[in-house]
């Protein structure tokens, strides 16, 4: 099977790799920060044919700690129990998606990514559009067999609080703002116990990343959207807790930027530093 670079891919595309090739293999990612069984019980309820689930905060996140923001990556050995779990080896082809614009596909993207496994991509459009569509949905919940699943963690992919620290000192890197308008001016903070960003960030609303109709953006419309960073820049992208900076994290990484890092902990960690700088622009 011929894959083509982009992470990104349309309804059409994956169903003739399932049509062709046994080893593709879709995980639903379907997720509600207010309502953490939400997802799960709508996997329950109907699934792309064959798809395993995975949970945000039970098998992407860790514990949450003074430190690390809400969700907190789980440990290089946690995440190899997991993709083990779910049967993923070498030569698994990974569809993951959701129904909330890719913010939770991309976080399992990032994942897989950063284990080092090559074949991981995101659904364009989600879920619905693929029921609405006509194909295969079922409310079976399938068995895969077990694998040793293997990392190798690209750690230029993930960064600290101490790195994001030295960029704003110094000025290294373009630190980019994934949050909604309003959190990243510091005008509301309905999540997190302290309004702002970090200091000299760019923004881009990860919904941004999307047209009207819930399609992905072209690579065009994306370079244009992007066009504030240098693709010779080393990138540092966050959220509020590691998890919608990962859409433009994939964004960046469709167009070919090759410095583009994570900032797990995001601004849920951040603000759990004393004397931390905190740019507003509240009055």
């Amino acid at each position: 099977m011929v894959e083509s670079k982009t992470p990104i891919k349309s309804i059409e595309e994956v169903v003739n790799w399932i049509n062709g090739n046994k080893s593709v293999l879709m995980i639903d990612c379907r997720y509600k920060l207010s309502e953490p069984d939400d997802g799960f019980d709508r996997y329950k309820s109907d699934h792309i044919k064959g798809a395993l689930y995975i949970d945000l905060e039970k098998d992407l996140s860790d514990k949450v700690e003074k430190h690390g923001g809400r969700h907190p990556l789980p440990s290089i050995h946690s995440l190899e129990r997991t993709m083990g779990r779910l049967g993923i080896n070498d030569d698994t082809v990974v569809v993951a998606y959701d129904d909330e614009g890719g913010a939770f596909a991309s976080r399992l993207w990032w994942v897989l990514t950063y284990l080092g496994h090559e074949h991981v991509y995101v659904l364009d459009e989600g879920y619905t559009k693929w029921k609405s569509s006509g194909y295969a949905v079922d409310d079976v919940i399938p068995t895969y067999t077990p694998t040793q699943f293997k990392a190798n963690p690209q750690h230029e992919m993930l960064t600290t609080q101490e790195v994001v620290l030295t960029a704003v000192q110094q000025g290294n890197a373009t630190i980019l703002d994934s949050r909604e308008e309003a959190r990243y001016l510091g005008l509301v903070e309905p999540i997190d116990r302290i309004a702002g960003r970090i200091p000299g960030a760019e923004h881009a609303f990860w919904k941004g990343n999307l047209n009207e109709d819930g399609t992905w953006k072209s690579n065009k419309e994306l370079s244009e959207r992007f066009n504030m960073i240098d693709k010779k820049d080393s990138v540092i992208v966050y959220c509020g807790s590691g998890v919608t900076a990962c859409p433009n994290v994939l964004a960046l990484t469709s167009l070919g930027y090759k410095d583009v890092r994570l900032y797990a902990g995001s601004w849920s960690d951040w603000i759990t530093y004393e004397g931390i700088p905190i740019e507003t622009n509240k009055k």
